[in-house]
């Protein structure tokens, strides 16, 4: 019994290891498209009705808002030429899956080129295609400046 009780746990822990896996394709790919510059390699990363939210304190008050984006900005801005590079770094991934959903929750800090723009959280939700592929359809964010306690590997990747 405790050996039918452990094969069962090892191979739960392969199946999800290799689902966290397939999961977390779409978000890396998202990820190299910015630093790439490359809005298709993004646009391959996301569900054709995705959303974009940021929460995020208004200037004036610091009171909390959500900014909506359209994906069709969000591309423009990663393609369009400029002159940094667009990396965002990211650590601690938290992966959920139930069926075909996935959540993924990860710290990340925003670096044009190799200085430091902001830190924050991105909160992924993806659902898995006909094909079997994952897709993200929503994307929320926090921004910030300060607070932000970037691992030291994260920081001397992006040099």
């Amino acid at each position: 019994m405790i050996k039918l009780i452990t094969i069962c746990c090892f191979l739960s822990l392969s199946v999800f290891a290799q689902d966290s896996k397939e999961v977390m394709k779409p978000v890396n790919l998202l990820f190299e498209g910015m630093k790439q510059g490359d809005s298709a390699m993004v646009r391959r990363a996301f569900h054709p009705e995705a959303v974009l939210h940021t929460v995020l304190n208004d200037p004036k008050t610091n009171e909390p808002r959500l900014r909506n984006e359209a994906l069709a900005g969000f591309l423009k801005s990663v393609g369009t030429p400029h002159k940094e590079v667009y990396n965002e770094m990211i650590w601690g991934e938290k992966i959920e899956i139930d069926g075909d959903m996935a959540q993924v929750w990860v710290d990340y800090a925003f670096y044009l080129g190799a200085t430091f723009n902001h830190c924050g959280i991105d909160a992924f939700h993806l659902i898995r295609n006909a094909k079997g592929d994952w897709l993200i359809y929503s994307l929320s964010d926090t921004r910030r400046k300060t607070g932000c306690n970037v691992p030291r590997e994260v920081s001397e990747r992006v040099r």
